[in-house]
């Protein structure tokens, strides 16, 4: 089951029914959707995506996916989980626009990584960027992300792939970058 997570301004929690509306939203907005997936998908197919959530993913343990909230507002869209394409585990999130620039993605990213490590005991988290989405790609390397390799796609354009490795993993003390309480 999918653990309730704290840093100091967000609350990652699981999904629930209420949220459909807002996650609808914020996966249909162009600004956000160009760096998931394949860009904005058709609104049936995000509507379906969240039912898939309960059904699929909660209901079989698939995987971790949040929904993120400040302030009582869900404000983005978290996911860790296993991926084929880094063959181990990958980081997923967007947030809306509205809190972009806020040192908010930073903050979701390291309490994504510092879960990955210290709860499920990965010694590597990975990351996969659109090579021209700066943004992110800042974020992760202010987190210590660093370049393994790119991936060539069908569409012309390029995916960076980004690895983090837990301090233990590379011998050194300390904790993760984004501490993290469990509620």
């Amino acid at each position: 089951m999918t653990p309730t997570l704290r840093t100091e301004r967000l609350l990652l929690e699981p999904y629930v029914p209420e949220d459909r509306e807002d996650f609808v939203t914020l996966f249909q907005d162009p600004r956000v959707s160009q760096w998931m997936g394949d860009g904005t998908a058709p609104e049936a197919e995000d509507r379906a995506l969240f039912g898939r959530i309960f059904t699929k993913v909660y209901a079989q343990n698939l995987f971790d996916v949040w929904a993120v909230r400040r302030n009582g507002c869900l404000v983005g869209h978290a996911e860790i989980k296993p991926t084929d394409t880094v063959q181990g585990h990958e980081i997923i999130y967007a947030l809306t626009p509205e809190v972009w620039g806020s040192g908010l993605g930073r903050e979701l990213a390291g309490a994504i990584v510092a879960y990955g490590f210290g709860t499920l005991g990965l010694t590597e988290v990975y990351a996969t960027v659109a090579a021209s989405n700066s943004a992110s790609l800042a974020v992760l390397d202010k987190i210590g992300f660093e370049h393994e390799r790119d991936i060539a796609e069908d569409d012309g354009g390029t995916t960076r792939v980004l690895v983090r490795r837990s301090p233990a993993a590379q011998g050194v003390g300390g904790h993760p970058v984004g501490q993290v309480g469990h509620a």
